[in-house]
């Protein structure tokens, strides 16, 4: 898999995580701190540092390296602007993997979220090989659901207390698309 930069509009690019984005993904946690929390979980003060980021990058390379996870950056210049991610890759009859992603609440309603997802899409498909990708939604979060069914992920059902998010178990909205 390239490690180089892809446009996805004139001015943001994806390319995979690197161990010089501890800083920049620091500060773009820090400044989407709000906007995040409904749809995130607890995170603890060192999250939204450089050590912090660095920790979870190593962790996440780590995933990369053993090919369960990939985890990219959207960045314009040298701000890192969102992340998408493939995560719990699984090879052999399956091939699935789970798409997680977030864009800068400066950012939203650009188009941007679309183009990553089918970036990851793509990727999925044509680099991975993958079968099946896995998405899911809280109830609320219109915006995200647009997105997916845009992508061309179908709704298949609602897992009660799937994810401890914002510091209570909380339903979601299960997605999928087959890739082939």
């Amino acid at each position: 898999m390239t490690e180089n930069s892809v446009a996805l509009t004139d001015t943001v690019c994806v390319r995979v995580l690197r161990r010089s984005d501890a800083g920049p993904l620091a500060d773009a946690y820090l400044r989407n701190r709000e906007h995040l929390a409904p749809w995130e979980p607890l995170r603890f003060e060192e999250f939204f540092t450089a050590g912090g980021q660095a920790a979870s990058i190593e962790s996440k390379l780590g995933l990369f390296i053993a090919g369960t996870d990939v985890p990219w950056v959207l960045v314009e210049g040298p701000r890192v602007i969102g992340v998408i991610n493939l995560s719990g890759i699984v090879r052999g009859p399956f091939l699935s993997a789970h798409l997680g992603y977030w864009v800068d609440k400066d950012m939203t309603g650009r188009g941007i979220g679309s183009a990553a997802v089918e970036f990851a899409l793509q990727t999925a498909r044509n680099e991975l090989g993958l079968h099946r990708l896995q998405a899911s939604t809280l109830p609320h979060n219109a915006a995200s659901q647009r997105i997916l069914k845009r992508a061309g992920f179908e709704e298949i059902g609602l897992a009660a207390q799937y994810l401890r998010i914002a510091g209570s178990w909380q339903d979601h909205i299960l997605f999928q698309r087959i890739l082939f």
